[in-house]
């Protein structure tokens, strides 16, 4: 049996470095896994941000394209006022519009600090708190099917609107042609339309190209140089859009937490089954260990049973010995050389009997009997027992009680006063002080004291002192507190040695059951 554990053992501690691996190897995966699912969530949340950011862009497109007027103008207040409306709807911080140098000829929101980024180049730039959008529209000149020019939107505030009037009233002072005027130049007939309606609707908001959007050209008040210079200056390029990153943060950091819980959770995982999988082999190493020792046990019983048989066979020739010693010594005609022989062997057969005696008490098994007795009544049959060894070395000794009672084997708990008072009449000196102390430790409890003012036991010594055949006293077995401990944990109780001060010993028995109300 034992082999076979031994054997089941040895295989679990020849996987443990595989089961570790293994343990090891999905943590590692688990906590991969995790973080590049962050970074997917967080690059999700960052192309859903630009996303939107585009369809604002795309949005303020038609906006800007629906005010545009006669020669592609757009009212800067008007499109300031739309921008502003858009900005506080939502997660828009701030809107720019950008010439072609980069320069803002239109703005709403919060300002923005362009001058960290390349404002003529399409791109985005990250910060704490938002992100900025550069998103270049192509609204420069372009060339229609039809041979026309498309030209770019040109944003002015109503002081540069005030200026263009008097540029063209200046220019019809010069006699230059009005467009209602029958001198004003016309498209050619192949362009014309035949739609009355066109007609009417290319009056009304000027023409259009193939797909319905509106045509501009040069403003005819206007030569080429200075229409460029005004498209430079205050021409439609770009729009840099400011989001808020409120969301993408949030979102970033509510995946964040529930990736840290997972790797937590796996981390507690592994680690438990990696302390489980320790304990199962720390267990199975204790069961081989406990079935050795059970065998051993066993063997030891074996052993003590003979051992004590042995002892208690050999007090009958002793017996023998020593009452042919005594018969020998007590013959009147024995010389005086053989008789005092005799009595050191009559001596020397006492003394071996005693240890006998202790041996067999120590070895016999311990069966507990409870019962209720008074402890004052036990301490008193105690006393009286050993008052000729009190009154020899004429000791002073006390006793306090408070008439308690308590739940014990009663012939077990005389032996174990017993020996305490035994130990301490053979360690003081003449004339010294012992005192028999019971009281209460709890509702429940009580301890019993033997104190005395000899030597006390030496700091070395104090570890050893109950274990079987120690002692420090000439005469003495070393079984007498062995017994007690031997006694004390059939019992339940505790028993411990503590110095007394300024010398002497106190051995205090504790955890003695006190009778329960109900019994």
């Amino acid at each position: 049996m034992a082999e076979s554990e031994s054997t089941f053992t040895s295989r679990i501690r020849r996987r443990t470095p595989l089961v570790y691996g293994l343990l090891l190897a999905t943590w590692a995966t688990i906590i991969i896994w995790q973080v590049l699912e962050y970074r997917w969530v967080k690059e999700s949340a960052r192309t859903t941000l630009v996303n939107r950011s585009r369809d604002i862009a795309a949005t303020l497109s038609v906006v800007i394209r629906s005010q545009r007027r006669f020669g592609g103008i757009v009212s800067q207040e008007r499109l300031e006022s739309a921008l502003n409306e858009l900005v506080r709807s939502g997660e828009l911080i701030s809107v720019a519009l950008l010439n072609a140098s980069g320069y803002v000829v239109a703005f709403a929101g919060k300002p923005l600090d362009l001058q960290t980024m390349d404002t003529t180049q399409q791109g985005e730039q990250w910060n704490d708190r938002s992100v900025t959008l550069v998103n270049l529209i192509d609204l420069g000149a372009s060339v229609t099917p039809e041979g026309e020019t498309n030209r770019p939107t040109i944003i002015l505030s109503r002081r540069d609107t005030t200026n263009v009037v008097r540029n063209v009233e200046r220019g019809f002072e010069r006699g230059e042609p009005r467009p209602d005027d029958p001198g004003f130049p016309r498209p050619p007939d192949s362009v014309a339309t035949n739609s009355a309606t066109t007609n009417t609707a290319e009056r009304a908001e000027g023409p259009r190209d193939r797909g319905g959007r509106p045509r501009f050209g040069r403003p005819f008040w206007m030569d080429e140089k200075e229409y460029q210079e005004l498209t430079k200056k205050r021409g439609l390029h770009g729009l840099a859009v400011a989001m808020s990153t409120e969301s993408f943060r949030t979102a970033s950091l509510r995946d964040l937490w529930l990736r840290f819980v997972i790797g937590f959770l796996a981390t507690v995982s592994v680690v438990g089954i990696g302390m489980a999988w320790q304990n199962l082999v720390k267990t199975s190493e204790l069961q081989v260990y406990l079935l050795r020792a059970s065998e051993l046990n066993s063997h030891l019983r074996e052993m003590n049973l003979a051992a004590a048989g042995l002892a208690h066979e050999t007090r009958n020739p002793l017996n023998i010995v020593r009452g042919l010693a005594q018969m020998i010594s007590k013959e009147p005609g024995t010389p005086e050389e053989i008789r005092g022989k005799s009595l050191q062997i009559t001596d020397e057969v006492d003394r071996v009997t005693a240890q006998l005696n202790e041996f067999i008490n120590y070895s016999r098994p311990r069966e507990v009997r409870r019962s209720t007795i008074a402890l004052g009544t036990v301490i008193g049959d105690v006393v009286r027992a050993l008052q000729s060894d009190i009154d020899d070395k004429a000791i002073q000794l006390t006793t306090e009680e408070e008439g308690l009672t308590v739940e014990a084997d009663a012939q077990l708990l005389r032996q174990v006063l017993f020996n305490l008072l035994i130990n301490s009449i053979q360690a003081i000196p003449t004339h010294g002080e012992i005192q028999i102390v019971s009281r209460k430790s709890s509702a429940t409890e009580a301890q019993l004291d033997v104190r005395d003012n000899g030597p006390g036991v030496s700091p070395e010594n104090r570890s050893e002192i109950f274990k079987p055949y120690f002692t420090t006293h000439p005469k003495g077995t070393g079984l007498g507190l062995a017994v007690v401990q031997q006694i004390v944990l059939a019992h339940g109780w505790e028993i411990q040695y503590i110095p007394k001060e300024p010398k002497g010993a106190i051995f205090r028995l504790s955890r003695l059951k006190l009778p329960s109300k109900a019994g």
